[in-house]
């Protein structure tokens, strides 16, 4: 992808097929949201150990994403969903006036559907056990895709806080396998200290 797009850096990454509430109150991010029509914007993981100029700030692996609603919220801000569509890399970044980091980026191919093993069904249980508890984080997923190894690994990937350079290391996998092999180890290591 040779043109430029805006970035938006976050705690948490929207993945694809993944979507996400936000609150839009920065002006940088109020103008990349007006923009969306003409400048795609990504979902960007910031890194927490860095200064904000520090040249490492964001990783370099970033959601495109698509607002699929926006409302006024009560606090008369701007809330909008975005909902992820491909992971793309970051080849070039810099800011432009108004601090808004912009992009360019080149695709990075999907991570392929794949079924659960039977080792990694543990996790259905505890991400279905995650959207009880948080329903409005499961009213974004009104057809879940239980079963499929990919979805489960972004939806962990999603809601689950770890490292952010451990994250970043497994949005960088050609595959979702690193990530459901990190969050089996993870699962397992929680249910053995509960027990």
């Amino acid at each position: 992808m040779s043109e430029a797009i805006a970035l938006f850096p976050l705690s948490q990454i929207v993945l694809p097929q993944g979507r996400m509430q936000l609150r839009v109150f920065e002006p940088r991010y109020q103008r990349l949201v007006r923009e969306a029509q003409q400048r795609p914007f990504a979902s960007a993981l910031l890194n927490p150990y860095v200064h904000q100029q520090h040249p490492a700030r964001i990783f370099p692996v970033v959601t495109l994403v698509q607002i699929v609603d926006f409302c006024q919220l009560d606090d008369g801000l701007l809330g909008i969903t975005i909902e992820g569509t491909q992971r793309l890399r970051i080849s070039k970044r810099w800011q432009e006036a108004d601090q808004l980091h912009v992009a360019e980026t080149e695709a990075l191919a999907d991570w392929p559907s794949q079924p659960l093993t039977a080792a990694q069904q543990p996790l259905v249980a505890a991400l279905q056990q995650i959207y009880q508890q948080n329903p409005e984080l499961a009213a974004l997923y009104p057809a879940p895709q239980w079963q499929d190894g990919c979805w489960q690994a972004q939806r962990w990937l999603e809601v689950l806080t770890m490292p952010a350079q451990l994250k970043s290391q497994l949005l960088e996998a050609d595959s979702a396998d690193p990530a459901l092999d990190t969050l089996c180890q993870w699962l397992s290591e929680e249910q053995s200290a509960a027990s």
